[in-house]
């Protein structure tokens, strides 16, 4: 072991005892120590004790932690501030610019524990309020984060398949002769994915002649069907070549789960001359089954019926519901938000900024709603045709109640419950809390239903079909929070909300007019649930959307009467 390893274990002890607010000259002596062993001029392993103990800077003290580290690879110390402090906060201190000061900050006053919940927060503009940070910091981390999530092997789909669409259309340029296709769990719109994949029926030399000019590029053949192609800082390329006459039987065998293809197996076989995808259904007397859909064994019982399978597409999204101005953590003005929303082709947009509780993102005081409002009256009156709807975020609260009275909460349009606050909970706890809001005459929508953030947070445990089953009940709406992070609703719960009659909202969660783009993440994960535009809220007309509204005022007078 090199002075420089022995050195990382004492610089670690004093970081972590920074972030826990131990001593401060204990800490730094720590940093102190490190900095000795790394100047040593010879390697500790070919020192005697004297020697090591008289050194500048070293010391009995420090001597025999050095040691113990070369002697049992561990530095027992030092395992006992590991073992209080969060895999999370571990991850975070890997962040090029995030000092221990700063990590303690916001994993004690603002409850940011995983690299998954710092990169969230930063994209809805939160550091940038807090003492200490700013603007350039938080894009800084950022970009920090990003980075170390390429490094690591996973990947949001979003974040992959802008990357692979521009490949296959480069691919496709240069090699016009021959077929390109995104296959695998990118093409079945996976949420998370560990590699991209791609098929085609060009010779993996004539391919490989280009690949291999690209700096540092690693090819490692598996085997003649399928190559890996390592690229620094991208996501693994796994190439799948196949001849010319096999290649729609390989694009449909390569996308879908093992168990929709095995139930496909037995029942059904694929033509050896088919043309196309749509021509092997054909074959088979089933109607297409998009590539999203390609899970489960039900899905072919459903092609039997031969009724096109009809999904919701991006351009049915006809208005913005859920969004967030500088009132509360957003970047953009509600006038930005809106103009925007107009250029995008959209109807309207429901704005709804954070309530009181959510101390962080500037949640809005009772006074700052009335304000607000009557910004929202003169504009959205200026813009007509078009519309901006007064919203909430609203907080669900730790007993399940909602963060304003009900004064504050009727004089809004419409109302979304969200649960930001005290995440680790027990299943028995999270439902108790969710049910109540749901019960709420006052709740219209459930945001983002499990809290989870892809990758980084699992989320607090709920019943699926006893809190969808509670929706149905109380006519409440079902968010699928579109942005890359959350998918939540779940994509493998969309069907059983449909089927009790639930409606469903894709929502961007915008915190920055960029953040309308979210739908389209939030479109790709219901096609895969399969969600049609007709159960989408978010699909309503201006005019379908205030017949909703005026539906839910009743249900809501009923309630309360």
């Amino acid at each position: 072991m090199t002075n420089n390893e022995i050195a990382d274990y004492f610089s670690l002890l004093s970081k972590l005892m920074d972030i826990h607010g131990e001593d401060a000259f204990r800490a730094k002596s720590y940093s102190i120590a490190a900095y000795h062993i790394e100047n040593l001029p010879t390697q500790a392993t070919e020192m005697d004790d004297a020697t090591l103990f008289g050194m500048r800077g070293i010391g009995q003290s420090t001597g025999q932690k050095i040691r113990e580290i070369l002697q049992t690879g561990k530095l027992q110390q030092l395992e006992e501030w590991v073992a209080k402090t969060p895999q999370g906060v571990l991850e975070m201190m890997q962040i090029k610019g995030l000092g221990p000061k700063k990590i303690a900050l916001l994993w004690k006053e603002h409850q940011i524990e995983t690299v998954g919940e710092l990169e969230y927060a930063c994209q809805e503009n939160r550091l940038s309020s807090i003492k200490g940070f700013g603007e350039k910091t938080q894009n800084n981390i950022l970009e920090a984060i990003q980075f170390l999530n390429k490094s690591k092997g996973f990947h949001l789909w979003a974040e992959v398949y802008s990357t692979a669409e521009a490949l296959v259309e480069n691919l496709r340029k240069t090699h016009p002769r021959h077929r390109f296709d995104i296959t695998g769990d990118l093409r079945s719109h996976c949420e998370t994915v560990s590699q991209i994949s791609l098929l085609t029926d060009l010779p993996g030399e004539t391919l490989f002649q280009n690949i291999t000019k690209i700096p540092n590029v690693k090819i490692e053949i598996i085997n003649e069907q399928r190559s890996l192609v390592h690229i620094p800082n991208q996501p693994l390329i796994q190439v799948i070549f196949t001849k010319p006459s096999n290649y729609y039987q390989q694009l449909f065998l390569t996308t879908g789960s093992e168990v929709f293809h095995q139930a496909f197996s037995e029942a059904y076989a694929i033509p050896d001359d088919a043309i196309s995808e749509e021509a092997i259904f054909q074959a088979n007397q089933l109607s297409f089954i998009p590539p999203p859909l390609r899970e489960s064994a039900t899905v072919l019982h459903r092609a039997k019926t031969l009724v096109p399978f009809q999904l919701i597409q991006p351009n049915d999204i006809r208005g913005i519901i859920h969004s967030h101005s500088t009132w509360s953590d957003g970047a953009a003005s509600i006038a930005d938000m809106a103009r925007a929303a107009i250029d995008k082709g959209f109807e309207y947009l429901v704005l709804s900024d954070h309530s009181q509780a959510a101390y962080y993102a500037r949640g809005l005081k009772p006074e700052q709603i009335v304000a607000q409002h009557l910004e929202i009256d003169v504009l959205s009156n200026s813009l007509a045709p078009f519309k901006i709807f007064k919203s909430i975020e609203v907080d669900i609260l730790n007993d399940g109640n909602l963060d304003y009275d009900d004064t504050v909460l009727g004089s809004l349009d419409l109302v979304i419950a969200s649960v930001h606050s005290n995440l680790r909970m027990t299943l028995e706890k999270a439902m108790s809390r969710i049910l109540r809001a749901i019960e709420n005459p006052f709740t219209n929508i459930l945001g983002h239903p499990t809290g989870r953030l892809l990758l980084s947070r699992e989320g607090y445990p709920i019943d699926h079909k006893e809190l969808i089953r509670a929706c149905a009940r109380h006519n409440v709406v079902l968010e699928i929070n579109a942005h890359p992070r959350r998918l939540d609703l779940d994509w493998r719960w969309v069907e059983y909300a449909l089927e009790q009659g639930v409606l469903l909202s894709i929502n961007p969660d915008a915190h920055a007019i960029s953040g309308f783009d979210d739908v389209y993440f939030g479109v790709m994960a219901a096609q895969k649930g399969g969600l049609t535009k007709e159960y989408n809220l978010s699909s309503f007309t201006l005019s379908e959307f205030e017949t909703f509204l005026k539906e839910q005022r009743t249900k809501r007078v009923s309630s309360l009467s």
